[in-house]
């Protein structure tokens, strides 16, 4: 399909993302298809593409075993790393074992963070924890510190904040990640409708790359945007954000962050949370 209308993108206000997008979304990027974008957290954006209902998406690498049939993964502008998993969170000091039959508050059950956790939890947590409640991110440390939930599974910059909350790191799920695999720890994707042609998928992807390699030469230049979106988020935790999130895969996924994707969702499709993918799943364009 050939277009001349703006593509319909939606992806979070978090720094990460506008800084990826900056110089694409102002119309910075020479012969780049033009934007109309949309904010919204990312369990909001996983239920957006279930449904199909923008041209381009930011989303969790969890939620494409049910979308893969309507987009196309792009091999860059998401968000994979290391050292930068999400974190179980308590009140006190506890261990794994103190969390069976525990309730646990997650940002989505068809995120990352969620597919992680599960993993994390069924090799430590003997016996398996107990009520799973979802809360927006923003909710999960007040819960867990009002003692309203016994844990909260917790992503973004809540990786540098929650000590100022009063609570204290359990367990880190990317560290776990990391330690029993080698691979670095996929977290958010970009998709794009297949309906959309090869030859605009590819056009995509490279504006997409040259977004974040201007962001990178510059970084001035995105941080009037960063920080309009980045509500009452402190400056320097901003940065922080940003320097963890925006890396060499964001540019290019590369080998490794595609083998990555693959052994999450295969791992987490042994133990019956996704659907199986097929071998050309994770395939961009011929």
């Amino acid at each position: 399909m050939t277009t001349t209308r703006p593509l319909d993108i939606a992806y979070s206000p978090c720094p990460n993302d506008t800084f990826v997008f900056d110089a694409l979304a102002h119309g910075r990027v020479p012969d780049a298809p033009e934007l109309a974008v949309t904010y919204a957290d990312i369990d909001v954006t996983n239920g957006m593409a279930e449904r199909g209902e923008f041209d381009v998406l930011k989303v969790s690498y969890a939620v494409l075993p049910w979308i893969l049939d309507e987009y196309a993964l792009l091999p860059c502008g998401g968000a994979l790393g290391r050292g930068c998993g999400p974190l179980v969170l308590t009140r006190e000091q506890a261990t794994a074992a103190d969390l069976k039959g525990r309730t646990v508050a997650v940002p989505s059950e068809r995120s990352t963070a969620y597919l992680l956790f599960r993993l994390w939890a069924a090799a430590e947590v003997p016996g398996g924890v107990g009520e799973i409640v979802v809360l927006p991110f923003h909710e999960i440390m007040p819960a867990v510190r009002n003692g309203t939930v016994d844990a909260g599974l917790v992503i973004h910059e809540a990786r540098f904040t929650y000590q100022d909350h009063g609570l204290t790191c359990l367990a880190d799920m990317g560290e776990h990640w990391e330690t029993t695999t080698g691979l670095p720890i996929p977290l958010g994707a970009i998709v794009a409708k297949r309906s959309l042609g090869a030859p605009a998928l590819r056009k995509l992807a490279d504006a997409i790359r040259t977004s974040v390699r201007m962001a990178w030469d510059d970084p001035q230049a995105s941080r009037p945007y960063v920080l309009e979106h980045a509500q009452e988020m402190d400056p320097a935790v901003a940065d922080r954000h940003i320097a963890l999130y925006v890396n060499e895969f964001t540019a290019d996924l590369g080998a490794d962050g595609l083998a990555a994707v693959r052994g999450l969702l295969d791992r987490a499709a042994a133990e019956g949370l996704v659907p199986p993918l097929g071998r050309d799943a994770l395939r961009f364009v011929d």
